[in-house]
């Protein structure tokens, strides 16, 4: 044991040695920790406890997902007629799901067939199967968008976290995406190696790159009610409509809480004035 320690103790040496003259000969030490850089905090329409959706950004979102997203990312979990909800009539859903081919069957000849969809269908992948949409991607599959707004999302740390308890801070996600898509634009560190046929990004969280090319340039979606057509508008109301396809209900519940909220301070006060008016006349 005691010869172990003292060829770990040297190895220390030599290790920190080694540093030491990478830092001196003016080398930096690439990255270990991702993501490198992490997301600014972002003012979102839904923060906060009293938060709620801008259909107007939604339907800019939606927008972005139909005319650049949809190309490669699946929205699986995500059905037609919910898009009621984002300020759409019921006309106006049923002629987005015809925009829209469904693979269904069989059909009573026991074959499969393609049709129109309807608004009970769900958003169809654009690749046939995970092995398909690998193949197209350089092995790399997307991933589907449907829960990414909740899926991913950087620590935040001590002691920021304990704050988030009472400011109801669950953007996390959405600031991620945001960060994201418009990240692309800055240069690696130094000693940093990245992948040939990756891009890289400090706000990715699960490497030094990744295979998706930015994906988004100014003025590459036309918005008909004024919004400005660049990237980090863009980014915006596509992080913001991720947000609701993963929590569509996020209003409700904000709504709920609050609720039963109000009752337990009701509650409360309730239990106690009763504690007393019964402990009032009864000695200590």
């Amino acid at each position: 044991m005691k010869k172990i320690l003292i060829s770990l103790a040297a190895a220390g040496v030599v290790l920190g040695g080694a540093v030491a003259f990478a830092q001196e000969a003016g080398h930096e030490a690439a990255p270990t920790h991702f993501p490198i850089q992490k997301p600014k905090e972002m003012s979102w329409s839904f923060s906060g406890p009293f938060g709620t959706y801008d259909k107007a950004q939604l339907q800019r979102g939606l927008k972005i997902y139909k005319e650049v997203c949809a190309a490669c990312h699946s929205l699986d979990l995500v059905a037609f007629r919910t898009l009621e909800d984002l300020g759409y009539s019921e006309a106006q859903v049923k002629t987005l799901a015809a925009e829209y081919t469904i693979h269904d069957g069989p059909n009573d000849e026991g074959e499969m067939f393609d049709r129109p969809g309807i608004p009970s269908d769900h958003f169809p992948s654009p690749f046939p199967n995970h092995q398909a949409a690998a193949a197209a991607n350089g092995g790399a599959a997307p991933p589907d968008l449907s829960l990414i707004a909740k899926a991913r999302g950087v620590e935040r740390g001590f002691p920021q976290f304990v704050f988030d308890i009472f400011t109801q801070y669950a953007s996390g996600g959405p600031d991620y995406i945001h960060a994201l898509l418009t990240g692309y634009n800055e240069q690696p560190p130094a000693g940093l190696q990245i992948p040939e046929g990756t891009h890289y990004n400090p706000h990715f969280n699960a490497g030094v790159s990744l295979a998706m090319p930015a994906p988004l340039s100014d003025d590459q979606v036309t918005y008909d009610d004024g919004a400005p057509q660049t990237v980090e508008q863009y980014s915006q109301d596509v992080s913001a409509f991720l947000m609701w396809a993963a929590e569509p209900h996020l209003e409700d519940r904000k709504k709920t809480g609050f609720r039963v909220m109000v009752f337990l301070l009701l509650f409360g006060a309730l239990m106690y004035l009763t504690k007393r008016k019964v402990w009032a006349d009864v000695a200590h």
